[in-house]
């Protein structure tokens, strides 16, 4: 399909990603304040994309991306919401707008990640898990969509393995993620052609703080190229999805063959 932005004429010494439009692309990243939300956030950054970075409870953090950013010299601004509620969701989306007055760029990054047992997870946790994961890149899609069609902007969801492998240790997330990856599709095809909408599963690129060395080994061993990756992986293929104006409703896997 058509409609990426990287079609259109503009700065041609512009970075690989960045969208080519006379002003100053805007992106809305979610859990943009850690972790590979944060990654994502400052490649943008490093890009040209003028920022709204979202945050749960991470405020040092997104105040951090903002600062760097600033340095950068783009401008990003901060929102504090809880994803898990409907209005907070709706509130991100209309500060994005009442802010910028435009989006070019829409990456669900943020997530819970509960482990639990299938037969053991309540209602309250599933619906929890399955709010932040599924339900909020929906609201954002849905309030979004005005600003990404007058853009012929892109979404791209961060889906990871979770969203291709039963993971039986993880059953809401996994489900979540599965069920994001397929919102993915339908979200392509509903605001196709002025809308392109992607995702990513990231493999181990970010193991756990808690992890210990022998913790780490053990990932190693696991995947073929014997190495954790890198949020940069990641941020590599959001730049891709960004600029590729002919790839829609498809999913990158970045795991270096572990899946």
């Amino acid at each position: 399909m058509t409609g990426g932005s990287a079609e259109r004429g503009g700065n041609a010494s512009a970075r690989p990603g960045r969208p080519n439009h006379p002003a100053r692309p805007v992106a809305l990243v979610t859990g943009g304040g850690v972790r590979v939300g944060r990654a994502i956030a400052l490649g943008l950054a490093e890009d040209g994309y003028d920022l709204v970075v979202h945050y749960h409870t991470s405020a040092a953090g997104a105040r951090e991306v903002a600062e760097a950013a600033d340095q950068l010299g783009t401008r990003a601004h901060p929102v504090q919401a809880d994803l898990s509620q409907e209005h907070e969701a709706v509130r991100l989306a209309r500060t994005t707008a009442e802010h910028f007055g435009r989006l070019d760029l829409l990456v669900n990054s943020a997530s819970t990640f509960a482990a639990d047992d299938l037969l053991a997870v309540t209602a309250d946790k599933w619906d929890a898990v399955m709010a932040v994961n599924l339900r909020a890149p929906f609201l954002l899609v849905r309030e979004t969509a005005k600003l990404l069609t007058a853009s012929r902007g892109s979404v791209v969801n961060i889906v990871d393995l979770a969203a291709l492998q039963p993971w039986t240790g993880h059953p809401a997330h996994s489900v979540s993620k599965a069920a994001l990856l397929h919102l993915t599709r339908v979200a392509a095809r509903r605001l196709a052609p002025e809308v392109r909408v992607n995702a990513i599963a990231p493999g181990a690129v970010l193991v756990p703080a808690h992890f210990s060395e022998a913790d780490i080994e053990r990932v190693r061993a696991r995947v073929p190229l014997g190495r954790i990756g890198d949020p940069a992986d990641v941020v590599g293929a959001v730049r891709f999805l960004a600029g590729a104006g002919y790839v829609t409703g498809e999913v990158i896997v970045v795991d270096v063959g572990a899946g």
